[in-house]
């Protein structure tokens, strides 16, 4: 009897580390869990879809069917094999993964838009990189047969107008299905979907074709619509398309002077917002500007590049919002926009994804309690307040 007590006093020590290590196993796997998985559901459960006019009154099953639910995203910069580090790559694409899948599964979109420079190296990589770079891509982004992708190219896709090669832009083209001057139709609803690359004006090769497709496009667009300047003459040839005025997704934004009238959190930083763009560079020559909108005459225009968000108005009617970067890499606050369209009405709502900084708050503040934890079993291992007693012992014996 006497021996069994002594073994089960021997053994509690032994449990108590136990029952202890399992605990900080419990609280480090919670913390993880939450900051890497739950953390996604919980800041992308609060986006709600924009209601468009007249959505208030119609009923589930006729918004279903006349709104289309759009998703926009852009500047994902998959990073590759040349300046990508291993864990930036696995940090940054496991927080883009969850964050597509999660708002996949939460908002369930008609639509998916990504707005250019998918890639960060598409201009360098070799033709094994750009595989492995689009089995990355295919990984994360993938999607179910209820939702529709459509990819449009950027700089970091094909390189910039002097490294641009037909080569690049058809590789481009085979992975993603997307020729500039496309035009894609959904409930009523036209996009127009433009290489910016090639809007340089130097009649290259590449530009030549795209304008051309740009230019056939809007006169079939303008004869549907039945614009004035296009008499029936010279549309009675013309294949007829959806009455709706077209919106413009491009990678390039529009010309504009600089990003010193952009608000909102997401807007480019107070040192940056005054320095002047450059054409053909940072946003489309006015020239080519003037192009697109004359050609064109969009209702919304919906662009990226900049990484920063910005919301500017054309020739006093026509709205241009370019969306922030989707990648952690670029940016503190990363976001994407959820747009309710119809073939004569939309409604923009911009979601945003967690901070990083608060991500890394938790985890600051979480270890810190980790370690006071540690500290506090420590201390119950030992005698009770034993520094404390031998404070006391000493200055009883003075």
């Amino acid at each position: 009897m006497l021996s069994s007590s002594s073994t089960t006093v021997k053994n509690l020590p032994l449990k108590r580390r136990l029952c202890f290590l399992l605990k900080i196993v419990c609280f480090v796997s919670s913390v993880l869990i939450f900051c890497e998985f739950l953390i996604y559901y919980v800041v992308i459960f609060q986006c709600q879809w924009p209601d468009v006019k007249g959505g208030a009154q119609m009923s589930e099953k006729e918004t279903s069917a006349s709104v289309l639910k759009a998703i926009i995203l852009a500047d994902t910069h998959l990073l590759g094999e040349i300046k990508g580090h291993w864990l930036d790559k696995l940090r940054r694409e496991w927080q883009m993964e969850r964050s597509f899948q999660t708002a996949l599964w939460l908002l369930q979109p008609d639509i998916v838009f990504i707005l250019g420079d998918v890639f960060d190296e598409g201009k360098w990589s070799s033709p094994q990189a750009w595989a492995d770079d689009v089995r990355r891509f295919r990984k994360m982004f993938t999607y179910p047969v209820s939702t529709e992708l459509v990819v449009i190219v950027g700089n970091h896709d094909i390189g910039f107008h002097y490294e641009m090669t037909t080569y690049k832009v058809n590789r481009f083209e085979k992975v993603f299905n997307f020729t500039s001057g496309k035009l894609i139709t959904r409930k009523g609803i036209n996009f127009v979907l433009v290489n910016s690359v090639a809007m340089e004006g130097d009649g290259c090769a590449v530009c030549r074709a795209s304008e051309a497709k740009l230019v056939a496009l809007s006169h079939k667009l303008n004869c549907s619509q039945q614009k004035p300047n296009h008499s029936n003459k010279r549309c009675s040839d013309v294949e007829k398309l959806p009455a709706s005025e077209p919106i413009l997704l491009q990678h390039y934004p529009l010309y504009r002077k600089s990003d010193a009238e952009c608000t909102g959190e997401d807007s480019a930083p107070p040192e940056e917002k005054n320095i002047p763009f450059k054409e053909k560079y940072d946003v489309l020559s006015q020239e080519a500007s003037q192009k697109l909108l004359w050609w064109f005459q969009p209702r919304l225009i919906l662009s990226g590049h900049t990484h920063s968000a910005c919301e500017v108005l054309h020739l006093g009617k026509i709205p241009e919002i370019s969306i922030p970067s989707f990648s952690w890499r670029n940016r503190n606050n990363p976001s994407f926009i959820m747009g309710s369209i119809t073939p004569t009405d939309f409604s923009l709502q911009k979601c945003f994804l967690p901070c990083e900084s608060r991500v890394f708050a938790i985890y600051c503040a979480a270890g810190a309690l980790l370690v006071i934890l540690v500290l506090a079993h420590v201390q119950l291992l030992t005698p009770p307040f034993y520094f404390a007693q031998r404070l006391i012992s000493k200055h009883k014996a003075v």
